[in-house]
């Protein structure tokens, strides 16, 4: 089950050009200290997502670190990672405002549950049939048009309060460029603590939110919820699900990489696991979870992969879900600061499809891969919204089903041709 971790060395020092592997640990105390780091890797991008999209704060942290717990034991201990909010559920989220919390709740289920399909087909069939597919040209423009639909929701927030978000953008930039070590992996929350601070020298939050932090209790249980479904909603979180199948093989590979073992068997206990963490936080009333590359980040700062650190991790992020105040804070936040934050963020999110290009050096000279990724990125930025009845789609549903239906079927009458 991934427990009984071995002493790497003295438990004290990592020699040079060492690592401790996942099923090892260092001395209690620095395993502790390594798992508080991961939780402040992990706090920023975490809790920007509820702060967002209007979810509960604490219900979110609640089922992150239950979720980060399930995938340490699905994975038996063998891929060190923890489950943060999506970024991917942001999009399906602001667009299905107007159904209502239990409605979004059901469209996180119904992602959730397809994920874990997912993960037991690559159990049942390995790893290589996710590029089969869906080849990187796919997911790429899927990733892309998911972050860059969300470019008027981060344009709005900022002009909303100009001035705060100039603040919170203008730091981001310079502590992501200019820090160093985990303070630069950092930039998105040292920004937006900044950018809060100003806010609230200069009066910018508001009042009936800081009267909701007073009168908040210190410790109470999370706020849970019931989903309901509804199709439109479901459809529209569906294309979510090739954001996560992306961003946990990714992080499968990664962590591959840095600790020089063969993980590709456990590609799809990770893809199962995270399906089933995303699928209990929808039924709870929290948001998608995906694996953190932030964390990926002080696990290559460190030279520690030990799961021990994350079960440490794992176990603050509940406790912490236990203070309805800190749930008040969060809620603080002002618009210009999300507009700042966003800006980056909402960014980040398209260029990681066009790296997931780069990456798979994708031939835009073709004209299959160049016609069909045009139009799925115009489809999904300007959120074309048609009806097919009673179901309303938006940009992001309509380019990613374009483009998973268009390329295979233009895929193949060009071979044909040839």
């Amino acid at each position: 089950m991934g427990f009984g971790w071995e002493l790497h060395g003295d438990g004290r020092q990592i020699n040079a050009g060492a690592v401790v592997a996942p099923d090892e640990r260092l001395s209690w105390p620095r395993t502790v200290g390594i798992g508080m780091q991961h939780v402040i890797a992990m706090f920023g991008a975490t809790l920007l997502v509820p702060t967002i999209t209007g979810f509960p704060v604490t219900t979110t942290l609640l089922f992150s670190g239950i979720g980060t717990v399930l995938f340490l034991l699905i994975t038996r201990g063998r891929v060190p990672s923890y489950l943060g909010s999506s970024f991917a559920f942001i999009a399906p989220l602001t667009a299905s405002a107007g159904s209502g919390p239990a409605a979004q709740l059901g469209g996180i289920v119904a992602a959730g549950v397809v994920l874990a399909v997912v993960g037991l087909i690559v159990k049942a069939l390995g790893s290589r049939v996710i590029d089969a597919v869906m080849p990187p040209v796919v997911t790429g423009a899927v990733v892309a048009l998911i972050g860059l639909n969300l470019a008027p929701t981060a344009a709005g927030s900022f002009e909303a309060q100009p001035l705060i978000g100039t603040v919170t953008l203008v730091s981001i930039l310079v502590v992501t460029v200019l820090g160093r070590g985990l303070l630069g992996r950092l930039g998105i929350l040292v920004g937006v603590v900044i950018g809060w601070i100003f806010a609230w020298v200069t009066g910018g939050l508001a009042p009936d939110r800081v009267d909701a932090l007073k009168a908040a209790a210190w410790f109470g249980l999370p706020e849970l919820r019931a989903p309901t479904f509804e199709l439109s909603v479901v459809l529209l979180a569906l294309p979510v699900v090739i954001v996560l199948v992306a961003e946990n093989v990714g992080h499968v590979k990664a962590v591959a990489a840095m600790t020089g073992r063969n993980l590709d068997d456990v590609a799809g206990d990770a893809l199962l696991a995270d399906g089933l963490a995303t699928t209990l936080a929808g039924a709870g009333g929290g948001s998608g979870t995906t694996t953190y590359a932030e964390n990926i980040g002080v696990m290559a700062a460190t030279r520690v992969y030990s799961t021990a650190a994350y079960w440490v991790a794992a176990v603050t992020a509940v406790i912490l879900a236990f203070s309805p105040k800190f749930g008040a804070l969060v809620f603080t936040v002002p618009d210009g600061v999300l507009g700042g934050a966003t800006l980056v963020l909402y960014g980040l999110i398209g260029l990681l499809g066009v790296r997931i290009w780069m990456d798979a050096k994708i031939d835009f000279t073709d004209p299959v891969n160049l016609t069909v990724v045009a139009a799925a990125l115009v489809a999904g930025i300007g959120d074309l919204t048609l009806s097919i009845g009673s179901v309303e789609l938006g940009g992001i549903a309509w380019g990613s089903m374009g483009i998973l239906v268009a390329y295979p079927i233009l895929r193949r009458l060009a071979d044909l041709r040839r």
